[in-house]
């Protein structure tokens, strides 16, 4: 995307998000909604099915079409999607690129593939075409927690995995270098040292790490938060040890959910996504602190695999009307839960942080048997799991082989214990708590 093409691209996205009317943001997203459905219908022979004659002339017609989720996306994945992709070869390719570590460049020099595990469920394959990849750069400049009066910045990305998708925010007066959040803390501060990062984007998990030696990092004009929930007491402890601004972003492999407007506040990108909140009855949820107990996503810009009134497993609680004046609807907070993250004892007897997102890819690569899992942590050196699949020992010595194994590439032995068990979903509309510790922290 040229720069001009940027530029317009993030003033489009600034105008959305401070001067677009209710009345006009409806108006926009009900002609969205009308167009994809079309256009879907017309590309896609899952949505062409499933919609047949339907025509949608406001969102009460919106409302009746039928829900999926992730089961139905897998299923229909070659159906679904408009670009042609193969479910079977596109997984091939991720897992691959998972096993070799290798997470740079385009499956067919036109998508990025992404592999996500999500709370519940199976894998899920998410496909993002090169023509959004390339309009990173504006919309994180935009809707990525930064302001322009932070340029030039150097942004120091940790997750687990890098992507193609990520490595295109590098642009003129953006520099992005990614480290994995297994990367030792020394090693954190000396990336951060030399490369004079002013902006850490991070899981809270591994912004924990480092409050021990917040005087060895350079200053960060902004912390950007994401992957797990943000606390509001976290939130102020870091602000505190940091002494910087610390913003959350509401990232899933759907779509981009939430971004922090210029008063920090978590706000639904209305524009790119349109979400509907419904509480345990069943009810539509609008007003401030009621608990969604259902949330449904359609992507408005993503047309190569469309995600039509897409089950979400997250519970959110909307706020009260922000001081920045959006009509974007903001969210008080997520209702989610912040993992425990297992620490072991290493060959040097001491103890290493194990981020739950990062044993969970080491499970669910292995087989798509693997229904769900849960991971207790039973000491510093040992944990139990529970596998929900076929009772196989080969695939049991395969998930054990894989994770001794990435676990031994840290310098950690453990004693692990795998059973075969039928796991039920939690009641309530609570999430599954796939990770469990048995250790007071």
């Amino acid at each position: 995307m040229s720069i001009l093409k940027s530029i317009r691209l993030y003033h489009k996205l600034n105008h959305h998000m401070y001067r677009m009317k209710e009345s006009d943001l409806k108006e926009y997203q009900l002609n969205q909604l009308k167009r994809l459905v079309e256009k879907m219908k017309e590309k896609s022979p899952f949505y062409g099915e499933l919609y047949g004659s339907r025509k949608i002339g406001s969102f009460s017609d919106y409302a009746e079409l039928p829900i999926i989720n992730k089961t139905i996306m897998m299923k229909e994945f070659d159906r679904i999607n408009t670009v042609g992709l193969n479910k079977s070869d596109c997984m091939k390719c991720a897992i691959k690129k998972e096993l070799d570590k290798d997470y740079l460049g385009y499956y067919k020099d036109q998508f990025v593939i992404g592999l996500s595990s999500g709370t519940s469920g199976n894998k899920g394959l998410f496909i993002t075409p090169k023509t959004m990849t390339k309009q990173i750069p504006a919309l994180f400049l935009a809707r990525g927690g930064i302001r322009l009066s932070d340029l030039p910045i150097r942004i120091l990305f940790m997750l687990r995995v890098f992507s193609q998708g990520f490595d295109d925010i590098n642009a003129p007066f953006i520099k992005l270098s990614y480290l994995s959040t297994m990367t030792k803390v020394n090693d954190i501060i000396v990336s951060a040292k030399e490369k004079r990062i002013n902006i850490l984007m991070a899981p809270p998990s591994l912004i924990r790490e480092l409050l021990p030696r917040v005087s060895e990092l350079p200053h960060f004009k902004r912390i950007i938060t994401y992957a797990e929930v943000l606390e509001q007491e976290e939130k102020t402890r870091f602000i505190k040890a940091f002494k910087t601004e610390v913003v959350e972003i509401y990232q899933a492999s759907e779509g981009q959910i939430a971004s922090p407007c210029k008063c920090g506040n978590l706000h639904i990108n209305e524009d790119l996504v349109y979400v509907e909140l419904f509480s345990e009855s069943g009810t539509i949820v609008n007003e401030p602190g009621i608990v969604a107990a259902k949330m449904l996503i359609s992507n408005l810009i993503n047309e190569a695999q469309p995600l039509l009134r897409y089950e979400m497993n997250d519970l959110v609680v909307l706020g009260e009307k922000c001081p920045c004046g959006s009509s974007f609807r903001r969210i008080d907070h997520i209702i989610g839960r912040n993992d425990d993250v297992f620490r072991f004892l290493n060959q040097d007897k001491k103890l290493i942080p194990v981020y739950p997102d990062l044993i969970s890819r080491w499970i669910i690569t292995v087989s798509d048997d693997i229904r769900e899992f849960v991971a207790t942590q039973i000491d510093d050196s040992s944990f139990n799991l529970v596998i929900d699949a076929p009772l196989s020992d080969q695939l049991s010595d395969a998930i054990k082989s894989r994770i001794e194994k990435e676990l031994a590439s840290y310098g950690i032995m453990v004693n692990l214990k795998i059973e075969f068990s039928k796991i039920d979903k939690p009641k309530n509309n609570q999430k599954t708590k796939r990770f469990r510790s048995n250790i007071l922290k």
